[in-house]
């Protein structure tokens, strides 16, 4: 497994510290932020899932605690529309250029507006994808919402 992504890529551009952690990937999985979670030795809320949503139809990106579920509610209120959804697998690969359990807000094909729970905030460090399935980059919140040019808010 080539722990180069165009992830990782983004943040070593960006001068981002992060460190990488490989760990065997479960397809079976149901969730695969807990699964990872139980993998690295961690705890469950240190690992960000990727979710990929349509707004008002309009595609988003959102982090959130792996064992959290998002609100769509608060999630439409914090893009400022009316309504979300959770998007199809399919269009969630087209649109970002990586495999479902394998999806990283950091070098997606399309750039999309992007919102990392705020519960993020509150630890020193995170877990996030790192752009193929058994990867993740452990990167401070700061530093991601500020590569990214995400939003905080509360959505779990």
């Amino acid at each position: 497994m080539s722990k180069t992504t165009r992830a990782t890529q983004v943040l070593t551009r960006a001068g981002i510290p992060h460190t990488v952690h490989a760990y065997d990937y479960d397809p079976e999985a149901t969730r695969i932020g807990l699964q990872a979670a139980e993998a690295l030795g961690v705890a469950p809320g240190e690992v960000f899932k990727t979710l990929m949503a349509m707004v008002d139809g309009k595609p988003v990106c959102v982090l959130a605690p792996s064992d959290r579920e998002v609100s769509l509610k608060k999630l439409a209120a914090a893009f400022g529309g009316k309504s979300a959804a959770m998007m199809r697998p399919a269009e969630a690969e087209r649109l970002t250029g990586y495999h479902v359990g394998g999806i990283s807000p950091l070098g997606q094909k399309r750039t999309v507006p992007t919102l990392v729970d705020a519960a993020a905030l509150a630890l020193p460090e995170i877990f996030l994808n790192g752009g193929q399935r058994g990867l993740q980059v452990r990167v401070k919140p700061d530093d991601l919402v500020r590569v990214l040019q995400a939003r905080t808010e509360a959505v779990t």
